[in-house]
């Protein structure tokens, strides 16, 4: 079985769409992008596109590469001030001259629509999430879709970055699964997937993930997005070899890719919910 992302995001656009039709109100979800960087621009513009299309209230704001720490935080700080805007996403990575721990915790924690920021971090980490990173909570979703049984299943993590591996594994866990979450040093990792029920892939290295490392009938979800000499696109598993194995796989692209944005969109939706409750 194939865990389709694009199936599954345009269901909760839809569902979006239907929410929002019937209000006067919109949410509204601002973007920051700094520098010139082809994938972030690239990110940036779908994620535009995308709450246009939605009718959401959208800014744009394409900053220089020399902008200076100062200058993002002050932005920032204005966003935060903004009833129109429910949700603010700073595009990472930033140049190396601004720390960008520093500025995504000047975002307002319930406009923190990525769910980096430290508050909602802790949130997660206690069961009480609102504000889940979206690929995180995307994969999930692409569980969940796919009828995919998680309590009582071993699960490998394999990546432990604060966007991706972490949450996933947080997820997963209060989902009543035994996870384990591999990195750069963990001893044979071979061995560990041998034994897991699902396995999530978030590491960038195209196709490391083989086949015959692998549990026969695992439900594996490949989260890496990887940009070969050829131009193409590949994931951290070897997806061929891989789906004669799996009883269920995300594609790349078209897997989880899809699920990131239309996550974003639904916390944007949920922080101008919430906004609409408290007001």
């Amino acid at each position: 079985m194939v865990l389709n992302g694009r199936a599954l995001a345009k269901k909760v656009f839809l569902s979006l769409r239907e929410e929002l039709d019937q209000s006067e109100s919109k949410p509204g979800l601002a973007v920051v992008l700094i520098g010139e960087d082809p994938a972030s621009q690239v990110y940036v513009s779908r994620k535009h596109k995308r709450a246009a299309r939605l009718g959401f209230y959208q800014e744009t704001h394409r900053l220089p590469v020399d902008t200076s720490q100062a200058d993002l935080l002050s932005m920032v700080d204005r966003l935060n001030r903004d009833e129109r805007i429910h949700g603010i996403l700073v595009q990472l990575p930033l140049p190396k001259h601004i720390d960008s721990d520093r500025v995504l915790e000047a975002i307002a924690p319930h406009k923190d629509v990525d769910g980096f920021h430290p508050y909602n971090a802790g949130l997660l980490s206690q069961g009480r999430g609102f504000m889940i990173p979206c690929t995180a909570k995307g994969v999930i979703e692409l569980l969940k879709e796919g009828d995919i049984p998680l309590s009582g299943k071993s699960a490998v993590v394999i990546g432990r970055s604060n966007i991706v591996g972490r949450p996933v594994a947080q997820l997963l866990e209060q989902n009543n699964c035994t996870v384990t979450v591999c990195h750069s040093r963990t001893q044979d990792l071979p061995a560990l997937l041998q034994e897991a029920d699902i396995v999530v892939a978030a590491i960038g290295r195209p196709s490391y993930v083989k086949a015959e490392w692998l549990k026969k009938g695992a439900v594996v979800v490949d989260v890496g997005i990887n940009r070969l000499d050829d131009g193409s696109l590949c994931g951290d598993v070897d997806y061929e070899a891989a789906t004669k194995i799996a009883s269920a796989i995300t594609p790349v692209p078209g897997g989880v890719g899809p699920m990131t944005i239309a996550m974003l969109m639904q916390n944007t939706y949920l922080s101008w919910k919430r906004s609409q409750m408290e007001s």
